[in-house]
């Protein structure tokens, strides 16, 4: 058993060092990662989930959760390519970090982005993912407007996926509605892999 400590990190410090620490590992190997946060948890079980790993979290104390993750199969990359795609090459990746589209008018941009999201669900090709951050987690948050767009492509393949800081940030931990939470460092890797990325 290999034990690190991840308390008092913040996104995606957490994951880096689960992923880089279980790079190192056979099957059947566990690693404990202590973090200090329901974000980090949900960040590390997709981690485990992606790596066909076993995953168990334990609540130490009110700050303090020791999450377990049992090594599966091991990666077949190496540990100086550990960041290799979980997005296809030829899948478009669409990147929102507002609520608003364009400066100027607030009403007009949030008019601007409905139209966007709604845009989107009429292509033939769907993007392969939709990445949500800053003020754009509100799409996916509450009684957003925005749910029926978003859960209409992610019934169809898209991942959609919302930035755990920018929720804990802004207080809407509770209120994901649609898609899964991911952290920043799943957020460069999708972008940096992607045929095509789009800001609008």
């Amino acid at each position: 058993m290999k034990q690190i400590s991840a308390l008092g990190d913040v996104c995606p410090l957490p994951v880096v060092k689960a992923k880089k620490a279980l790079l190192e590992m056979n099957k059947g190997d566990m690693l404990v990662i202590l973090v200090d946060n329901e974000i980090a948890v949900e960040n590390l079980k997709r981690l485990a989930s992606s790596q066909k790993s076993g995953f168990d979290v334990v609540k130490q104390s009110e700050k303090v959760f020791r999450v377990a993750i049992t090594r599966g199969e091991p990666l077949k990359e190496q540990a100086e390519n550990f960041a290799q795609a979980s997005v296809p090459t030829n899948g478009t990746v669409v990147v929102i970090a507002s609520n608003k589209m364009g400066e100027g008018d607030d009403k007009l941009g949030a008019i601007l982005m409905k139209s966007f999201v709604f845009a989107l669900t009429q292509f033939e090709e769907l993007p392969c993912a939709i990445l949500l951050y800053n003020s754009g987690v509100f799409l996916s948050t509450g009684d957003s407007e925005y749910l029926e767009d978003l859960k209409k492509m992610e019934a169809c393949g898209t991942e959609v996926l919302t930035c755990g800081m920018c929720l804990s940030f802004y207080g809407l931990e509770k209120e994901l509605a649609v898609g899964g939470v991911t952290n920043m460092y799943s957020i460069v890797e999708k972008m940096a892999t992607a045929r095509k990325v789009i800001r609008p």
